[in-house]
C-alpha cells in the first residue's frame, strides 16, 4: 500500500460513480454509502477486498475502517466464513420446506444470546425491527412506539423515516405514532409515559453507541418501568452484537429486553438478521397461541442457507478465539498513537478520538471548536490521499499491526495539512470539491448532483 498522496487517481472511480447516479437513486444502494459522503471526485469504487484492506476499480488500495457499514468483523473474504457458505450453496439455497440449517442456526444463536427464548431470522435489519415494533404493538394492543431520539436510526420503515427529515411519502398519520425520548434520561420517559398513559406498547433502543455509554442505573430504569408500564423493552443489537460481545450489549450490560434485534456482525457480511425474545411475545407470529396472529417475517429467503451457514462459521469462530477481546486491544493501540498524533499536532480539542475500542469514532472541528463538515471532508480526503478509507474508527479482527501502522502514517500526514486549514482558519485551497453532508437529510443540496 503506497502513502504517497500523488501516487492515487480516481478517474475510473468517478466514472463509475457517475454511470451510477444514472442508474441507481443516489449512486448507491444504502444512503450511508452515497457519493455525498466521500470528498467531491475522490468517491471510490470497490473492486474487491481482503482481510482489512479493500482496493478500487483504479487500483487503490485503503485500510478500511467501519467495514461494511460496521457488519464485518472478521475481515473481508474469511475463509472459513466464506467455505462454509459455499458449501451450503452447493447443496442449495432455500427450498419448499424448511432446512435442517435453519435448526442448527437458530441453536447456535440461541445458546449465544441470555434470555432470547425463540429466534427468527430474516435478511436485513429494517425487517426485524419493524417486526419487533408488531409484534409489541399486537402483545400490549397499544399503537405508540417510543424511540431513543437521540440515536440516528432504526429502520426505513415509516414508523421510524416519518421522524425523520426524509419523511416525504409517509402519511401523516404515521408521524403521530412515533414519540421520542432522550438517552440516558429517565425522567424524559417519564414524561411521554405521563403524557400518553398505557398508549406506548415499545420503547426501542440501542443499548450504547460509539460515543455514549449507559450510565448506572438507566437500562434497569427501563426494565422496571417496562414491567411496571406494560410496554415491551426492545434492544437494537445491531451494531452492539458482536462487538460489545458475543451475547451482544445485553451480555454485557446485564439487562435482558423483552424482544432484541440483530444483523451485520451475525454473517460478516453475508446478509442475514434476526428478531429474538421471550416466548409468549414470539409465539403470537407461531402456531402455539389462541390470540390473533401476527404476520411475523414471512419471507422468501429468511432461512436462505448461506446466510445461515455464514452465522454458524461466525460463532464457530468467536468461541474459538477471542475475537472481541483481541478487537479491544487493537483498537486501544489505534487510540493510543491517534491521540498521541493529534496532541502533536496541536489538534487534541479539535480531532477528538472517541468511543468504545472497538467502535471508535472521530471528531471534526474547526477553528471555533464547532462541529464541521468542510473540515471533515478534508481529513477524509487527506486520509484516502494516503491509503486509508475511514469514515470511522470502527476496527475489525483482521486488522493487523502493520494496518495500524500505515493508519497512523496516513493520519500523521493528514493531520498536518487539517493543522494547516485550522491556522488559516479555512479550508479553501485544500478542499477539492464540495463538502460531504449528512446522510439523512431533506434535500439533495448542498451535493445535488451538477447537471453536465
Amino acid at each position: 500500500m503506497s502513502n504517497r498522496a500523488h501516487d492515487r487517481t480516481f478517474d475510473r472511480s468517478n466514472a463509475a460513480q457517475a454511470r451510477l447516479h444514472q442508474l441507481v437513486p443516489g449512486g448507491a444502494h444504502t444512503y450511508a454509502r452515497g457519493s455525498d459522503q466521500c470528498p467531491e471526485f475522490i468517491s471510490p469504487i470497490i473492486e474487491r477486498g481482503e482481510g482489512a484492506r479493500v482496493v478500487d476499480v483504479d487500483g487503490n488500495w485503503f485500510v478500511e475502517y467501519g467495514m461494511g457499514l460496521r457488519a464485518v468483523t472478521l475481515g473481508y473474504g474469511y475463509r472459513p466464513v466464506v467455505e462454509a457458505a459455499c458449501e451450503a450453496a452447493h447443496g442449495g439455497l432455500g427450498f419448499s420446506r424448511p432446512s435442517i440449517w435453519e435448526v442448527r442456526a437458530a441453536e447456535a444463536f440461541l445458546a449465544h444470546v441470555p434470555g432470547a427464548e425463540m429466534v427468527k431470522f430474516a435478511k436485513n435489519g429494517s425487517d426485524v425491527t419493524t417486526a419487533a415494533i408488531k409484534l409489541a404493538r399486537a402483545y400490549t394492543g397499544r399503537d405508540l412506539v417510543a424511540i431513543c431520539r437521540t440515536q440516528p436510526f432504526f429502520s426505513v420503515d415509516d414508523w421510524f423515516i416519518g421522524t425523520t427529515p426524509m419523511r416525504a411519502g409517509i402519511p401523516q398519520d404515521e408521524l403521530a405514532r412515533t414519540v421520542g425520548f432522550a438517552y440516558n434520561d429517565l425522567d424524559s420517559l417519564d414524561r411521554l409515559l405521563e403524557q400518553h398513559p398505557k398508549q406506548i406498547a415499545a420503547v426501542i433502543l440501542e443499548q450504547a453507541t460509539a460515543t455514549a455509554e449507559p450510565v448506572p442505573g438507566f437500562l434497569e430504569g427501563l426494565r422496571k418501568r417496562a414491567d411496571q408500564e406494560g410496554f415491551l423493552l426492545v434492544f437494537d443489537e445491531m451494531i452492539t452484537g458482536l462487538r460489545w460481545s458475543v451475547g451482544g450489549a445485553q451480555a454485557v450490560y446485564g439487562v435482558t429486553p423483552d424482544l432484541s434485534t440483530w444483523g451485520k456482525a451475525l454473517g460478516n457480511g453475508f446478509s442475514v438478521s434476526a428478531l429474538a425474545g421471550k416466548r409468549d411475545i414470539m409465539e403470537l407470529g407461531g402456531l402455539n397461541t389462541d390470540r390473533s396472529r401476527v404476520w411475523l417475517l414471512s419471507t422468501t429467503h429468511g432461512g436462505e442457507t448461506t446466510g445461515l451457514a455464514a452465522l454458524l462459521a461466525v460463532y464457530r469462530t468467536y468461541d474459538e478465539h477471542d475475537v472481541v477481546g483481541e478487537m479491544e486491544a487493537s483498537g486501544e493501540r489505534l487510540r493510543t498513537g491517534l491521540t498521541e498524533l493529534t496532541a502533536q499536532h496541536g489538534l487534541a480539542d479539535y480531532v477528538p478520538i472517541m468511543g468504545r475500542s472497538t467502535c471508535m469514532v472521530f471528531g471534526t472541528k474547526d477553528a471555533d471548536g464547532k462541529p464541521s463538515q468542510p473540515f471533515r471532508t478534508l481529513l477524509l480526503q487527506e486520509l484516502m490521499k494516503r491509503g486509508v478509507l475511514s469514515p470511522s474508527l470502527v476496527i475489525s479482527w483482521a486488522h493487523t499491526d502493520e494496518d495500524l501502522a500505515g493508519t497512523l502514517a496516513a493520519f500523521d500526514g493528514a493531520l498536518e495539512v487539517y493543522a494547516r486549514a485550522m491556522e488559516a482558519g479555512t479550508v479553501d485551497g485544500l478542499l477539492v470539491g464540495r463538502p460531504v453532508a449528512p446522510a439523512v437529510r431533506e434535500f439533495a443540496a448542498p451535493r445535488e448532483l451538477r447537471q453536465s
